[in-house]
């Protein structure tokens, strides 16, 4: 089964949490702290794999994890770092932020890979919060949670050459006389509703790859009949083959179909319409090709048409030495793959935090630096509450309080949690 396109949600691990420990040996008096560091979290990697040709191992995982860090040890040893989950995608796959659909991964080259999450830090043990005015500190830092993110996983296709054309014209055998692929093939439209790929061997050890794309229609370019979703396996390819039924088996008019067609391709998201492109003229065998094949030349006299019997592989070798010649060309170019673009716009530093009022006597504290902060704090001792009370003050966070209106005895809400503010002014 062939799947382009995929929503997930992963989820990198969380850092591992700093111990409190103390240095208890005999003959050393005041052995101090002796907590050691969490590991760092897992990451969430995506790398290509050139044996996969679909994302179809992605369509039932709802949600991916990797590892947390290993809390701290004693000994001032820190904890192993969760081990990174890798996912293993095809050859063209782009990967997107579902929330705000900016771009985070193209993978474009074989063996490429890209962080896709980020693992949690680690939090620090007692031992690095030793100072000559608290050699003895019994507090730790927590590990920091792991990004969490919907993504889009989107595939398209790279290959050398693509077949373009209306529905029934002779891609699929076209691709089945020339590869060993075995596309669908039968009389009837739509045969084809997913890409296939195939690989051409040309005499002299040459070869390429060829992808044959389901038949277009007018109106593609907007999304008619799933337009986007084929047009978009085409962006990538360097040649285009363009198979125009010369036959009119189904009576449509040879002429037109070339035009709506190129119309299709220069309207579509990603001007396809300076790519390579090779004509060939198939089903030249039934009685209405000649006499259309001369109309076509007429109508379109600066274009090389290639004539052709798919079935019978009359004209075959011809349009497969153009179209390695013509690749070769492409090739002696700069590289013809479309790369997804990472868009930088300016966003300004989100606030350290917000305050705001939501009931009598009643004020939230959110924003991410300040849960971030917060979740890595430690209240079950005094030096651990009092380090946090700290940061707040030295963030202004008192302030922005009593300028919303906050006194002494209010109640402070973060998270799940509450606290009574007490004015020390």
């Amino acid at each position: 089964m062939f799947i382009d396109k995929v929503e997930l949600q992963i989820k990198a691990g969380k850092g591992g949490d700093g111990l409190v420990a103390f240095r208890r040996e005999k003959y050393i008096a005041l052995g101090g702290p002796y907590g050691g560091d969490g590991g760092d979290g897992g990451q969430i990697i995506f790398k290509v794999d050139t044996h996969k040709t679909t994302l179809l191992d992605l369509r039932y995982q709802k949600l991916i994890k990797s590892e947390p860090g290993e809390n701290g040890k004693n000994k001032l040893m820190h904890g192993a770092r969760g081990k990174d989950t890798i996912i293993h995608v095809p050859l063209g796959t782009i990967v997107k932020d579902k929330a705000t659909n900016r771009l985070i991964a193209d993978l474009v080259e074989e063996d490429a890979e890209a962080v896709i999450a980020k693992g949690g830090q680690g939090g620090r043990g007692n031992a690095r919060f030793k100072t000559p005015r608290n050699p003895a500190p019994d507090f730790a830092e927590k590990g920091a949670l792991g990004e969490v993110k919907e993504i889009i996983v989107e595939l398209k296709l790279l290959a050398d050459v693509g077949l373009l054309g209306f529905p029934s014209v002779g891609k699929s055998t076209f691709l089945s006389v020339i590869s060993a692929a075995r596309p669908e093939i039968a009389p009837y439209p739509f045969t084809t509703i997913n890409p296939k790929l195939g690989v051409v061997e040309v005499s002299e050890g040459r070869s390429f790859v060829c992808a044959d794309m389901p038949g277009l229609i007018e109106g593609a370019s907007l999304g008619k009949g799933l337009g986007h979703h084929f047009l978009k396996h085409i962006e990538r390819t360097r040649v285009l083959i363009h198979i125009i039924d010369m036959g009119a088996e189904d009576g449509r008019d040879p002429v037109e179909d070339y035009a709506i067609i190129n119309q299709e391709i220069k309207n579509y998201i990603v001007d396809l319409s300076n790519r390579p492109q090779i004509v060939v003229a198939n089903k030249m065998d039934l009685d209405p090709a000649v006499e259309n094949l001369k109309r076509f030349k007429e109508a379109y006299p600066q274009v090389e048409v290639l004539e052709m019997i798919a079935p019978i592989q009359e004209g075959l070798q011809a349009i497969l030495y153009r179209a390695a010649d013509v690749l070769d060309a492409e090739k002696a170019k700069k590289p013809h793959v479309i790369i997804e673009e990472f868009v930088y716009g300016y966003e300004a530093e989100p606030d350290k935090y917000t305050v705001s009022k939501i009931g009598p006597n009643l004020y939230r504290l959110e924003g991410e630096a300040l849960l971030a902060k917060f979740r890595q704090s430690t209240f079950d001792t005094e030096e651990g509450s009092r380090r946090f009370a700290y940061l707040l003050k030295r963030w202004g966070v008192d302030k922005a309080l009593k300028a919303e209106g906050c006194v002494d005895g209010d109640i402070v809400a973060i998270e799940n949690n509450t606290f009574v503010f007490i004015d020390e002014s």
